[in-house]
């Protein structure tokens, strides 16, 4: 099974997301299948989330599941409900 997920970047007090897709036997930092966002929780309100929305689409499409915190940040730029 194959899940949208957040792989962890940054420093301590300093957090950074990357949205990956991953198969969910890997663990949360290992190898992803793709990259296709960033999440900056500590950055601007507007400037927070970036990702492709055609391949965030294209994964929903062929069976990919949002972890919960991701589906959040799809449903702010409309990609999930």
């Amino acid at each position: 099974m194959v899940k949208i997920r957040l792989k962890k970047f940054g420093t301590k007090k300093r957090p950074f997301y990357r949205i990956v897709v991953q198969d969910v036997r890997k663990p949360r930092d290992g190898t992803t299948i793709e990259e296709i966002g960033t999440y900056a929780p500590i950055s601007e309100e507007g400037q927070q989330v970036s990702f492709n929305e055609e391949r965030a689409k294209y994964w929903i499409g062929v069976g990919a599941q949002p972890t919960e915190t991701v589906k959040k940040l799809f449903g702010k730029k409309g990609i999930t409900k």
